[in-house]
């Protein structure tokens, strides 16, 4: 009896030791086997507008709206005559390595008048910042026209921030002229993509393209520009429908598709395995079609919005927004772009990554610092995405509930490979890199707790050498990644290598 009780007592030991032993999740990395390459890269919105405008809505049948009728598109940079906080916005962008960025304008800030042209104001000086940054830096901009914003091509009764244009002779016309400057007359060669107007009716939520009174087609203003674009030789490719929010595909509402020389469109609730399921069918047809497929805003608004909300600088909602990036990166998207880089935070969301503005006073900072939860959050995936790159095979034994994981390979060869735990409990991942030989691969990390300190610097923790299987340790609700660029705090993320 006695020894019966021994050997029970040692059954059960035993298998408690077995049950404590955490399991690794098993991730395979195929180096070679590339899946699909993009045409662009990893952003976040950074918009040139920066008045506040009076509404006067009295004056029309069709008003806008009167909480945030522009959303938060204006007024979170300093004036462009603030060189020293341009100069730290500039070097934040460097930092993040942002590479594919949606640079926001209307067509009041250099069209206010009908063929009355201003290339001087302040405005279009912001808008000289960001694409002179962009040009030294070789970011990709896919420069995006909010909406039209003045009354000499309004429709009748209907607000100018509103409607659609009226003249579409007018309107192409306008575009084009600014499009010929930019390229010729400045000289910029960062600008690959051109969007016409934000968010139009189509998708399940759309606002500013408004006939009122009247009947018309957003199609027809995509051929009219298409046909200005051809007769003027411009080939930078015009982009849309960029619907909202998570548009289902519908081929059969896709008529005016020979129009436009790339496809995007937002999410703003998060993106589920259906959501992931619905890009993949954007980016399928899209690439059938030789054209690039871009998520050009994306958020998760369930989880608060709104006025100053600060859920969107949260480190929950960099989580969230990391699930965004690697469900639009497995299903084929060419680029993706956060909302947003510069935010004022007091219009519809602290959404910023970082903090330019006192929402107290109302004034500009003259220390422009990190939002640290957002900011580490997206950096830890920017730094190491190079624009081009391709994602490769990456097959994980864990379910997406556990684990996330996507692996790009760069131009260069450069290997990233980005794992999201967003559950409550550590996992322990054991990483099999095959056909990357003479790489040694860097272990980056964040979580709430650790980016919560001020001092904070975002420094490699552990290192080994691809040929070898290497365990790492991922906190509860952490992104971490796994990287052959050796990039240090004081470095700037990668735009292209």
């Amino acid at each position: 009896m006695k020894t019966l009780f021994i050997a029970f007592l040692v059954l059960t030991l035993l298998t408690n030791c077995n049950m404590n032993k955490k399991q690794s999740i098993e991730i395979t990395i195929d180096a070679s086997q590339v899946i699909h390459t993009m045409k662009g890269g990893m952003g976040a919105s950074w918009h040139a507008l920066y008045h506040d405008i009076p509404l006067e809505n009295e004056k029309y049948k069709y008003p806008v709206r009167e909480i945030a009728p522009r959303g938060s598109a204006w007024g979170g940079n300093p004036p462009a005559s603030d060189i020293s906080g341009w100069s730290q916005i500039k070097n934040h962008a460097s930092w993040l390595g942002l590479n594919f960025i949606r640079v926001e304008i209307d067509q009041r800030m250099y069209e206010p008048e009908r063929n009355q042209f201003d290339w001087e104001n302040d405005e279009m000086q912001a808008l000289y910042h960001i694409l002179d940054w962009s040009e030294e830096n070789g970011a990709d901009v896919f420069l995006q026209q909010m909406w039209g914003h003045v009354e000499w091509n309004a429709y009748p009764g209907v607000h100018p921030l509103l409607s659609a244009p009226k003249n579409l002779d007018d309107f192409a016309s306008g575009i084009a002229t600014l499009i010929e400057y930019l390229t010729k007359t400045k000289g910029y060669t960062c600008i690959k993509y051109f969007c016409m107007t934000n968010e139009p009716p189509g998708g399940p939520w759309g606002y500013w393209w408004d006939f009122g009174d009247e009947t018309g087609s957003i199609n027809d203003a995509w051929k009219r520009l298409k046909e200005e674009f051809d007769t003027r030789g411009i080939t930078i490719p015009i982009s849309g429908p960029d619907w909202t929010s998570m548009p289902p595909f519908e081929e059969e509402k896709l008529v005016f598709a020979p129009y436009l020389g790339s496809i995007d469109i937002h999410s703003y609730d998060g993106v589920t395995a259906e959501g992931e399921a619905t890009l993949k069918q954007w980016a399928e047809w899209a690439h059938s079609q030789n054209k690039p497929f871009f998520l050009t805003e994306y958020g998760n608004m369930k989880l608060g919005w709104g006025t100053d909300d600060p859920a969107q600088k949260s480190f929950e909602a960099a989580l969230s927004n990391a699930n965004d990036v690697l469900r639009a990166l497995r299903a084929g998207a060419d680029g993706v772009n956060r909302w947003s880089f510069t935010n004022r935070g007091d219009l519809d969301g602290q959404w910023q990554l970082i903090h330019t503005f006192d929402r107290e006073t109302k004034t500009y900072l003259s220390e422009i610092k990190p939002e640290n939860e957002a900011y580490f959050g997206f950096g830890i995936i920017s730094r190491f995405l190079s624009k081009y790159s391709s994602t490769v095979s990456c097959t994980v034994n864990a379910p997406d509930s556990v684990l996330m994981s996507q692996a790009l390979l760069s131009p260069a060869g450069e290997l990233s490979v980005f794992l999201l735990n967003q559950s409550d409990k550590e996992q322990v991942v054991s990483l099999k890199v095959e056909n990357l030989p003479g790489k040694s691969l860097n272990v980056y990390q964040v979580t709430k707790e650790l980016v919560a300190n001020p001092g904070f610097q975002l420094n490699p923790i552990q290192s080994f050498k691809a040929v070898k299987a290497g365990k790492v340790v991922l906190p509860a609700r952490s992104i971490t990644t796994i990287s052959s660029y050796l990039i240090k705090f004081q470095e700037n993320g990668i735009i292209l290598q």
